[in-house]
């Protein structure tokens, strides 16, 4: 089979592997961008100007373009460390409305920070690149105020576009948005995927139990601590259904076929690593369970009013249907034959065969392997 490179799976196991770069590549994009474009416009409305009236003052656009440069790198750098911050410490503490006030803080004092660094610092040092040291061009206070004033209010209007980015990746997934950008997703295309149904163990009795805004919580956390687990595992997570979740990984050259064994038991170890926070607010310790397939889906773009990327096939439906049935013989986690294929043997599990079965509304029957952590 010839492996192609996918874009959305590169993507998303470089934002799962390195998530705080990942957010800084995003803004220092986005701004470098953008204060690019900010210094050629208002370069071209200083042409006009000069050439109007006939005025004899040289045109700096060089200074002005590596000022803008700085900029970007440097505002945009600033900004995906906070991002990145607030969604790594402070999601579970703070309300959106206080966080979007304290990021629109910090973000204004280091642009003004980024202005006066290159007002007292950068500029001087760019311009005796470009200009004599005796050059009769002084930029004056008012010049000063009025390029802070330009910076401020430009970057007060492109700030919702680069939230707006970063609300489109949250909601369809790292190297997702690119793609519908360009159509890829219109035609249904054909890919080979491995499918990990993972549902909580004794859900109806922790919701009887807990009442159904303390189980909401509960929920929340046990997602949390997941989407923790899942950084190492370059997963996709293709859908939360209450309080089920489905991830999923594009069998490539690169993906190890004992991803799908490690990615689970690492959620295991994540809630025993926060039993006493558990412990102390439900009462108890979530446990879940699993089913994994692996076979051949099409991925498409469906909806209208709501749009998604949405997998159909036989694949996504076995691992539904073997994740229904781990109750049924007491285990934690059940593969299919194609998986116990590509994971080979493991001295880390012990996988055993618990016979055919006729899943519910398969016609053929399937084999299982149940697979357990040696200790």
């Amino acid at each position: 089979m010839v492996n192609h490179f996918d874009y959305t799976t590169q993507a998303r196991a470089f934002t799962l592997r390195f998530p705080l770069l990942a957010y800084i590549l995003i803004q220092v994009n986005f701004w470098l961008l953008a204060y690019v474009l900010l210094a050629t416009v208002m370069h071209f409305n200083q042409l006009m100007v000069i050439r109007t009236h006939g005025l004899g003052i040289p045109v700096l656009y060089k200074p002005a373009l590596w000022s803008a440069i700085f900029a970007g790198v440097i505002y945009g750098t600033s900004l995906g460390l906070v991002d990145w911050w607030f969604n790594k410490r402070s999601n579970r503490k703070l309300s959106l409305g206080l966080i979007i006030i304290i990021r629109s803080i910090i973000y204004f004092l280091v642009l003004v920070a980024i202005v006066a660094f290159v007002r007292y610092v950068l500029w001087e040092r760019i311009m005796l690149v470009y200009l004599y040291e005796d050059t009769d061009l002084v930029l004056t206070e008012d010049t000063w105020k009025y390029i802070f004033y330009s910076a401020a209010v430009y970057s007060l209007a492109l700030a919702p576009v680069i939230s707006f980015i970063n609300q489109m990746n949250k909601k369809f997934g790292p190297g997702i948005l690119v793609p519908m950008l360009l159509g890829r997703y219109r035609n249904p295309r054909q890919q080979e995927r491995m499918f990990m149904f993972i549902d909580m163990q004794s859900s109806t009795t922790h919701a009887e139990n807990l009442g159904p805004q303390k189980y909401s919580s509960l929920i929340q956390d046990s997602f949390m601590d997941i989407n923790e687990a899942l950084l190492k595992y370059d997963a996709e997570i293709y859908q939360y259904v209450g309080d089920e979740m489905v991830l999923s990984w594009l069998r490539t050259s690169g993906l190890q076929g004992r991803v799908c064994l490690d990615c689970f038991y690492a959620c295991q170890k994540q809630f025993e690593k926060r039993k006493e926070y558990y412990k102390k607010t439900y009462g108890m310790v979530p446990r879940f369970k699993a089913g994994v397939h692996l076979g051949m889906v099409v991925a498409a773009e469906v909806g209208d009013i709501k749009r998604e990327v949405a997998y159909h096939g036989d694949a996504i439906n076995t691992a539904a249907r073997i994740q229904s049935v781990c109750n049924q013989y007491g285990k934690s986690l059940l593969i299919s034959p194609p998986v116990v294929e590509m994971v080979g043997a493991q001295k880390d599990y012990t996988i055993k065969s618990i016979g055919e079965l006729a899943l519910r509304g398969k016609g053929s029957t399937t084999h299982l392997f149940s697979v357990e952590l040696i200790q």
